[in-house]
Parts: C-alpha cells; structure tokens; sequence
C-alpha cells in the first residue's frame, strides 16, 4: 500500500476533488470557460469586446448578402440581354416565318401554272428562318419541359408540311384541281398542329422573359434589412459609448458608420434606378413587342385565309369567317381597335407610334379592298378578285395594302426590340461596380467597428 510523506514545513497538497479525477476533471473545463466568458462579458471590457464581435460579423454577413444580392440582379440583366430576349425573339421567328410560308404558300396558288419565282424565294426563305430560329430556340428547350415538348412537335410536322405542300406545288404545275386539296391539307395541317405548337413556344419563351424581368425589378429585403440592423447598431454602439466615456465621436465607429450609409444610398440610388429601366424596358420594349408580334400573325394568318377563299372556288366559307375574326382581332373594319388599338396605346408618344399609325392605315385599306375582293368573286368576276387579291403593284389591291402593314409592323417591332435593349442595358450601366462596392464597404465598416472600440479597451489597461 502506498502512502505519501509529506516533509515538515511543506504545505499540504489540494484534495482531490472527491469523484472527478483524471478525465472526468478535464471535462469541466468547458464549463468553467464558458463561465469565465460570462463573467468577463458582464465587465464593462467584456461588453465592449462582445460588441465590437457582433457588429464585425453583422458587417461582413450584411455584406456578403448585399454583394450577392447586387450580383444576382446584374447576372439576371445580363442574362436578359444576352440570353432570354434573343430566345424569346427566336420563337417569335419561328411562329411568323412558319405563318408568313403559309400565306405565301396560298397567294402562290392563284397563279395559272408556275408560281411567282419572288413568292417561291419568299416560301422558302420563310421556311429556313423557321428552321434557323427553332435550333436557336432549342438550345434551351431543356430547362422547359413545355417548350421541349412544343419544339419536338414543329421538328417533326414541319418536314410533313413542307412535303404536301411540295405535292400540291406539282399537280397544281400541271393544271391538276388536286393540288389545291393537297394545299387545303398542308394548311390544315399547319393551323391544326403546328401554329398552334409554334404559339405555345412563343408563348413560354415570352412568359420566361416576363418571370425573370420581375426578379430583375424585385426588392432585395434580406439584404436591406441586414444593412438598416448593422446600421442601427452602429448608431446604438455610439451613443452608448457616448454616455460611457463622455466623448462625443469614436473615429472608427463614425468611418463604419459612414460605410454603411454610403452603401445603402448607393445601392438604393442604383436600384431605383435599375428597376425603373427594366419596367419601361418591358413596358416600352418586350411588352409592346408582344402586342405587335401578335398584331403580325393575326393578319399574316388573315392573309392566308383572304388567299385559301379564293383557291376554294366558291367552298371557302370558313376561310371567310376566319378572316373575319382574325380582323376583328387585328383592329376591326378601321383597323383602331384589336391589336392594333393597343399598340397604338402602348406606343403613344414614342419612337415606334408613326409606325403603328402607319400600320393602322395599312389595315384600314386592306379591309376595304378585301371586301372588293369578295364582291367580285361573288359576282363571278374571279380572275378580277385574284388580281385585286394578289397584285402588289396596285396602289388600292388587298396584297398592296397588306405588304404596307407588314412592313410596319415589322419596323415598328424593331424599334421595339431596340428600346428593351437600350433601356436593359441602361439598368445594367446602373448596377455597375456595385457589387464589389459594397463589398469593400463591408469591410471598412467592420475594420472601423473593430478598430473604434480597440481604443476604448485600451482606457481599461
């Protein structure tokens, strides 16, 4: 058994703490840490270190979330730019041009024997862009099972169409009343399956490029909040050190402080300014573009009935009344309503509203000569109603009348798709260096904070 000598005039060791030697000792460490911090944050140099902690790592997260934020709005603008507009302008391609090779494909069919070399180069550029743009438009199908979907279908008829209408292009070449029904099929075919397959890419790409217009002009709210807190403890750590020390300015504090008012001026400045960009962008650019487009598929797809009527002979009632409607949908008799009425609305005052008046003054005197169309067809004067319906060169023909609304439409589109990227590329112009600006304010606060209550705890040594 083993004892301990203790020599004379030794003093005596520390009892061991009854049932906590050896590793159950060092397991208490922890504990009295975490006590002794306790006791010396309830000293006034505890405090000031526990405040000095906190408004440091309220600067660099407040930051770091502001920096992001800031970023992500200027990645969405770019994204804008450079990728959802050009996709939403490649469907809307892809919807007029295929539209456009139906009409062309009709009017081609009043012809005796072969048709009009500029209408089959008309047809078959048509067809082209329609292919070009839906390869542009499928590179990103993949992010979109709809527009996946939408552009799995048009590759597949497409071919189909063009096929008939080749078909139609032979009989009809050899005088054959055939080729007008294969015509009737391949129009059908594109009413039936693939306008309305073209309409709901457009249609997606559209709604995708509206969804990522809204989170460009969304309120970054965490961020803010972050900033507005550190800013608020910045301001409550001064008066507080004012009260304690009976000095009025803390150098460090005042510098943290003057960071965050400058970033929060800076980014609020830059985000009025850039959300104000993006919403007339959308306003004055995509929006009014959708309007036009819109406006140019209803008379392209009109025009194609105008023709088909006429190709019938007498059995082209439906293609009748679909011109009705899709006029009534244009701009109705004068062409001030519809589509065109709206346009006329959105474009007021801007750089596209000549064409848009122009447009509209097109329309009205296409509808005049469509009806002098329908009377002479009705009154057995076809080849005179073929000619009023085809022959562009006539100031008062329907095709005159029709190529001058087109015209317009499409330079009113232009200006369009020119005020989206002029005003989309003044917001990113708005939002430039801001991001790594708050970023490196974001740190001078937190090096201010920090150095600012160094020097009061220096007092206490």
């Amino acid at each position: 058994m083993t004892s301990t000598v203790t020599r004379p005039g030794s003093p005596a060791p520390p009892p061991a703490p009854e049932g906590r030697g050896g590793i159950a000792g060092l397991l208490e460490l922890p504990g009295n840490g975490i006590r002794a911090i306790v006791r010396s944050a309830a000293t006034t140099p505890g405090r000031l270190s526990v405040i000095a902690i906190g408004l440091v790592l309220l600067s660099l997260v407040a930051g770091l979330f502001g920096t992001l934020a800031a970023q992500d709005k200027k990645d969405t603008i770019n994204g804008l730019i450079d990728h959802r507009e050009p996709l939403a302008a490649a469907a809307q391609q892809v919807y007029r041009a295929l539209s456009d090779a139906d009409a062309t494909a009709a009017s081609s069919f009043l012809s005796i024997g072969t048709e009009p070399p500029l209408m089959r180069q008309r047809y078959d550029r048509d067809i082209a862009e329609a292919g070009a743009a839906l390869a542009r438009a499928a590179s990103d199908s993949s992010g979109a099972g709809k527009a996946a979907e939408q552009i799995n279908i048009l590759g597949r008829e497409i071919p189909v169409y063009t096929g008939l209408i080749e078909t139609a292009r032979v009989y009809n070449r050899q005088g054959y009343p055939v080729g007008a029904s294969y015509l009737r099929e391949a129009s059908e075919l594109m009413r039936a399956k693939i306008l309305p397959a073209a309409q709901d890419l457009y249609r997606t790409d559209t709604d995708r490029l509206a969804a990522e217009q809204d989170d460009a002009t969304g309120f970054p709210w965490l961020a803010t909040a972050l900033m507005l807190a550190l800013l608020a403890a910045l301001i409550v750590t001064q008066v507080h050190l004012t009260r304690k020390t009976n000095r009025l300015l803390n150098v460090g504090l005042v510098v943290a402080t003057a960071s965050v008012v400058v970033a929060l001026l800076w980014g609020a400045v830059a985000l009025i300014v850039q959300s104000t960009l993006v919403g007339s962008g959308e306003e004055d650019g995509s929006h009014q573009v959708d309007v036009l487009v819109r406006a140019r598929i209803a008379a392209l797809q009109a025009r194609a009935d105008e023709t088909l009527t006429l190709v019938a002979r007498g059995d082209g009632a439906a293609y009748e009344k679909n011109f009705g409607d899709l006029a009534a949908q244009l701009g109705g008799t004068d062409g001030q309503g519809g589509l065109l009425g709206e346009a006329r609305g959105l474009a007021a005052g801007g750089a596209a509203a000549e064409k848009v008046d122009a447009a509209i003054q097109a329309a009205s005197a296409w509808f005049k000569a469509h009806g002098e169309v329908r009377r002479q067809d009705e009154d057995g004067f076809y080849q005179d109603a073929v000619a009023t319906a085809t022959r562009d060169d006539k100031k008062d023909s329907a095709a005159g009348a029709f190529l001058r609304l087109d015209e317009n439409l499409v330079a009113a589109i232009n200006v369009g798709r020119q005020e989206f990227l002029d005003d989309t590329r003044g917001a990113d112009r708005a939002l430039t260096l801001l991001a790594p600006g708050i970023a490196v304010l974001a740190v001078l606060a937190a090096a201010g904070s920090a150095l600012g209550i160094r020097e009061r705890l220096r007092e206490y040594r």
